[in-house]
C-alpha cells in the first residue's frame, strides 16, 4: 500500500533541494562561488542554514552536485545520440553540436559555472570532473574517428585534435551566445557545421 505521506515528503524535499540548487547557480554565476556564502543562499530562500544542511553536508558539496548533474545529464545525452543506429557519423556529429548549443538555454547558467568554479572544488572532486568531462570529448572523437573509417570524413584527419576543435567552439559559447539575439540557436549550428565540413575559403 502506497504510504502518501512519505510519497508528498519525498516530492517536498526534492522540489527544496532543487530550489537550493537553482538558486546557488544564479548566486554563483552573478557573485562568484567564494563571495557567495551559505548565508547568502538561505536569505535569498527564505529558509535556514539547518534546511541547506539537511541537504549539503558544505558548499563544495553543493558544487559538485552542480558540476555532477551538468556532466552526467550531458553524458546520456551524447550516449542517445551516439546510439542511434539509423544516423550517419556525419549527422551524429551535428546532433552533438547541436546537442552543446541548445543547451546554453536551459543550462547556460549551470554551464558557466561549471566552467569556472571547478577550481574550488577538493583535487579528488576536480579528478572525477575531469575524468567525465574528458569522456564527452572521447565520445565526440569516438564519432569522428568512425567516420573515418568508414570513408565519410577525410582519412588524413586527426579525431583527437579534431574533437578538441569541437568543443572549442560549443563550449566557449557559453560565455558570449545569446540564445534570444540575432542569431537562432539552429543558425549557429549551421554556422559551425559548415565551418567544420566545409572551411572559410571560397572555391
Amino acid at each position: 500500500m502506497v504510504n502518501y505521506r512519505v510519497v508528498k515528503r519525498h516530492y517536498k524535499e526534492k522540489a527544496m533541494k532543487r530550489k537550493i540548487t537553482d538558486k546557488s547557480i544564479e548566486l554563483f554565476e552573478r557573485k562568484g562561488f567564494t563571495q557567495t556564502s551559505i548565508q547568502d543562499i538561505v536569505d535569498e530562500l527564505g529558509v535556514t542554514k539547518g534546511t541547506f544542511y539537511y541537504y549539503y553536508s558544505s558548499k563544495e558539496q553543493l558544487l559538485m552536485d552542480i558540476h555532477l548533474e551538468y556532466i552526467d545529464e550531458l553524458l546520456a545525452q551524447q550516449k542517445e545520440i551516439i546510439n542511434c543506429p539509423n544516423s550517419t557519423n556525419k549527422e551524429k556529429l551535428v546532433n552533438l553540436i547541436e546537442q552543446l548549443i541548445k543547451d546554453i538555454r536551459k543550462n547556460g547558467a549551470r554551464g558557466r559555472v561549471f566552467f569556472r568554479e571547478i577550481r574550488h572544488l577538493s583535487e579528488d572532486n576536480i579528478a572525477i570532473v575531469k575524468e567525465k568531462r574528458n569522456q564527452v570529448r572521447l565520445n565526440i572523437e569516438s564519432v569522428i574517428r568512425h567516420g573515418i573509417e568508414s570513408g565519410e570524413f577525410k582519412a588524413e584527419l586527426d579525431a583527437d585534435i579534431i574533437s578538441f576543435a569541437v568543443l572549442s567552439l560549443t563550449n566557449y559559447s557559453y560565455q558570449w551566445y545569446k540564445p534570444h539575439g540575432r542569431v537562432s540557436e539552429d543558425e549557429l549550428v549551421q554556422m559551425y557545421t559548415n565551418l567544420l565540413f566545409e572551411g572559410i575559403v571560397k572555391e
